[in-house]
């Protein structure tokens, strides 16, 4: 656009565009997704983030695909959805982290909503999981159907790329692992030794109290013997 062409607009219609770019600026929101933990190896909760419809239409429908490397969910309870979890066999069976195994993986989880979500509403969903052992990118696609049309979050960032593409999938960054191996084992195992620690202490405790009523009790007799004795003297 020429400095003419913005002369001629004039101030009120550039703030009329700047008006009408803010607006529609909530229309290109993503599908996002947010861990509480991201080392390689640990349990995290990771809430994913509806922020609008598809071009004004209500949602009806989330489907998001688990990564190869994640082999169970557990998606916390959606008052509005109806939640499936869908398998498939995996090539050969596994173990998991405690020693069961495995030979089918969790491979989509489905909210289909009860009540469709407006275009104007947002709604996040919680699934938790343990992460890969290993670390990069760990991208979830995402399927977005909604009453009119659908959009799929499905693409994921070429490495080494500087623009996000058009539709990505919800993503994030496994971290190096932690040197707990974030079980909760090393915790117990703490509290297990602390046991013993606290059961000597309350036992010094005791023995130190009966020694102080002991010692206490040999005083009042002593002294209740030399009131006698000057009582005897005295009548003498």
């Amino acid at each position: 656009m020429s400095r003419r062409t913005l002369a001629r607009l004039g101030a009120p219609a550039i703030a009329a565009a700047a008006i009408t770019f803010l607006v529609a600026a909530p229309a290109s929101a993503h599908v996002t997704v947010t861990p509480t933990e991201t080392a390689a190896g640990a349990y995290s909760v990771l809430t994913f983030s509806v922020g609008h419809g598809c071009e004004g239409s209500p949602t009806n429908k989330i489907t998001i695909q688990v990564p190869e490397g994640i082999n169970t969910v557990t998606p916390t309870r959606q008052p509005f959805y109806d939640v499936k979890v869908t398998t498939e066999k995996l090539a050969e069976p596994i173990k998991d982290a405690h020693g069961n195994e495995l030979t089918e993986r969790d491979a989509t989880i489905v909210y289909t909503a009860k009540t469709p979500l407006p275009d104007g509403q947002r709604d996040a969903f919680e699934v938790s999981l343990q992460l890969p052992e290993k670390e990069g990118t760990l991208a979830f696609p995402t399927v977005q159907t909604c009453e009119k049309g659908e959009t799929a979050w499905i693409e994921e960032t070429p490495e080494g790329a500087t623009e996000e593409p058009e539709s990505p999938a919800p993503s994030f960054e496994v971290t190096a692992a932690e040197a707990e191996d974030g079980h909760g084992h090393g915790a117990e195992e703490s509290a297990e030794k602390a046991e013993p620690a606290t059961a000597v202490e309350t036992e010094d405790d005791d023995s130190n109290l009966w020694g102080g009523v002991g010692a206490g009790a040999g005083i009042l007799g002593l002294i209740a013997g030399s009131t006698a004795l000057a009582l005897g003297r005295r009548k003498a």
